[in-house]
C-alpha cells in the first residue's frame, strides 16, 4: 500500500481483512466548549475532514468505516469511556491526559499521547477569574478565600502551582472547590464564590459577557501546558494508517483555522455557543495560545509535570514513562504524508503570523507589540492597526458612523497574548504611546517606569480620540 511504504519506520498493521468488508470503528471523544482542541475534533467532524485521508487500498480494501463522535466538556468523563472501550481516540490537555495514561495503566492497558492540538509554552490559556464587581485586582488579594476549579483539569494544575508560588497551603491558605465551568458561571454570577480557575476559553468567555474580570493568567505560572490528542495503543498498533489518517485531518483543519480564522471561529460559535470573538483570540493572529501539532519539550515537560502533580494529589501511584507515553511517530508520518517539515515545525515558536495592514494608513504592519484590531459587525474580516492609539481613533468614527462593534483586541505588552481590550489596562509612557497589559499592577509598573500613567479602557479610548 503506497502510504505504508511513505510511513518508514511505522509499526505495521497486523489485522487482515476478510474477503468480505469489514466494518471498523472509529469512535472519537470531543471538547467541543474547549475550543482549541478544535483542529482535533469539531472541524475535522464539521468538515467531513477525516473522510479525504482514510485508506481503502491495501488491506484496507474492502474495508468499511464507521465514524463515531462523542462530545464531552472535560477529560475525565471522556476518559472513563476510552479505558471502558467505547472510544479510540480523545483530545484533552496535559493534566487530564496524565491522568488518562495512568487510568489505561492501572486497567492493565496503554494509551499514547499521539499529538499536540494548540498550547502555550508559557502557560496561557488557563486563567482565574473573579466576579466583574469584585475589588480584588490579583491573586496575592484570594488569600482565604473560595476559588473553585474543575477537579482534575488543566486549571487545576495551574491553581495549584499558582497557590503554591504564594508560598500558600491548598489545603488552609485558600479553600479550592469543584466546580464545572457551567455551574461556576452562575456562581460567579450571584456572587457565591470569590473566584474561579478554568481552561480555555472559559477565563476570556466570562469576561466578555460581563459578569466576571480576569486577574490572572496561566503566563504568570511560566508553566506549559496544551491540549492535544490520545489513542488507545492497541487501536494504534492494529490501525496505524487509521491514526495517521486521524492527525492528517487535524493538520488540515489546523490550516483552515490559520487561512481563516474568522469564517471558521464562526463555525465553532454557530456549534459551541462560545463567542466568536472569543474563539478569534485563540485562533486568530497573534493568538492566547500557539496552535502546534509538533511535540516541542515544554509540552514534553507538561506531561511530566502533569503526573507529579497526580501524585501530590494521591491521584496517582504510579508514574508513566514520558518516552513511550508520548509517541511522536504518528504526526511525523502525517506531517511526511502531507508533504510538510516536522523538523521545522518542531523548531518554530512563533504565534500564528500576522501579516496584514493598517487599516487606516494602508502601511504593512511590521511591529507587533502594539498592535490593536477591530471587529466591526457585518464585515468578515477583523481590521488591524499598527497601534492602540490607531485603533481607538478608528473606533471613534466608527461609532459616529453608527457602525456596530463586535470586539477590540489588544496584544498584551509584556506577554504579547492577545487581549479583549475593554478588559484590558493601558499604560503611557514618556511620549504618550499605549501599552496595553492584563493586569492594573503591570500597567502601574510599566507606568512607573516610563514616567506615564495608568488609563483602563474609557479613558486610553479618549485620549487617543483627544490627542489625534
Amino acid at each position: 500500500m503506497m502510504l505504508r511504504a511513505a510511513l518508514a519506520g511505522l509499526v505495521l498493521a497486523s489485522f487482515t481483512l476478510s474477503a468480505s468488508a469489514e466494518t471498523i470503528r472509529i469512535a472519537i471523544g470531543t471538547q467541543d466548549t474547549t475550543i482549541n482542541c478544535a483542529a482535533g475534533g469539531l472541524l475535522i467532524r464539521e468538515l467531513g475532514l477525516l473522510d479525504k485521508y482514510l485508506p481503502h487500498d491495501g488491506p484496507y480494501k474492502d474495508a468499511q468505516y464507521e465514524v463515531q463522535w462523542k462530545n464531552f466538556t472535560s477529560g475525565a468523563p471522556l476518559t472513563n469511556e476510552m479505558v471502558a472501550g467505547k472510544l479510540d481516540f480523545g483530545a484533552m490537555a496535559d493534566f487530564p491526559g496524565a491522568f488518562n495514561g495512568v487510568a489505561f495503566e492501572t486497567a492493565g492497558k496503554h494509551s499514547l499521547f499521539i499529538s499536540v492540538l494548540s498550547g502555550s509554552i508559557k502557560g496561557s490559556g488557563n486563567g482565574i477569574v473573579v466576579p466583574s464587581a469584585s475589588g480584588v485586582q490579583s491573586l496575592a488579594e484570594l488569600k482565604g478565600k473560595t476559588i473553585s476549579v474543575p477537579f482534575a483539569s488543566t486549571a487545576h494544575g495551574m491553581l495549584l502551582r499558582a497557590v503554591a508560588a504564594q508560598g500558600w497551603d491548598p489545603l488552609k491558605d485558600v479553600n479550592i472547590i469543584a466546580q464545572p465551568p457551567e455551574v461556576a458561571g452562575s456562581a460567579l454570577q450571584a456572587g457565591k464564590i470569590d473566584a474561579h480557575a478554568d481552561f480555555v476559553p472559559f477565563a476570556e468567555l466570562f469576561p466578555s459577557r460581563g459578569f466576571a474580570r480576569k486577574i490572572y493568567d496561566g503566563a504568570q505560572a511560566n508553566a506549559p501546558t496544551f491540549h492535544g490528542a490520545l489513542v488507545d495503543q492497541a487501536y494504534a498498533k492494529k490501525y496505524p494508517e487509521i491514526v495517521v489518517a486521524y492527525l492528517r485531518a487535524s493538520i488540515e483543519a489546523n490550516q483552515l483555522l490559520a487561512a481563516e480564522p474568522e469564517k471558521y471561529s464562526e463555525l465553532i460559535a454557530k456549534v459551541t455557543g462560545v463567542d466568536a470573538e472569543v474563539n478569534y483570540l485563540f485562533h486568530g493572529p497573534l493568538g492566547v495560545q500557539t496552535r502546534d501539532l509538533s511535540w516541542k519539550p515544554e509540552y514534553r515537560q507538561a506531561v511530566g509535570t502533569a503526573i507529579d502533580t497526580l501524585k501530590l494529589l494521591k491521584k496517582a501511584d504510579r508514574g508513566l514513562d514520558l518516552n513511550t507515553f508520548i509517541d511522536d511517530q504518528y504526526i511525523r508520518a502525517a506531517f511526511k504524508a502531507s508533504n510538510l517539515d516536522y523538523s521545522a515545525q518542531l523548531a518554530s515558536y512563533g504565534q500564528a503570523p500576522l501579516k496584514a495592514v493598517d487599516a487606516t494608513s494602508g502601511q504593512a504592519i511590521t511591529d507587533f507589540s502594539h498592535v490593536a484590531e477591530i471587529w466591526v459587525r457585518g464585515e468578515p474580516k477583523v481590521r488591524q492597526y499598527a497601534s492602540a492609539q490607531a485603533a481607538f481613533t478608528a473606533l471613534a468614527s466608527l461609532k459616529q458612523e453608527g457602525r456596530s462593534i463586535r470586539a477590540v483586541y489588544a496584544q498584551a505588552s509584556d506577554s504579547g497574548i492577545k487581549l479583549l481590550a475593554d478588559q484590558a489596562w493601558f499604560a503611557t509612557d514618556g511620549k504618550g504611546q499605549l501599552s496595553a497589559f492584563l493586569l492594573k499592577g503591570q500597567a502601574q509598573q510599566f507606568a512607573t517606569a516610563q514616567g506615564g500613567k495608568v488609563l483602563d479602557f474609557t479613558d486610553a479610548t479618549a485620549q487617543a480620540v483627544a490627542v489625534r
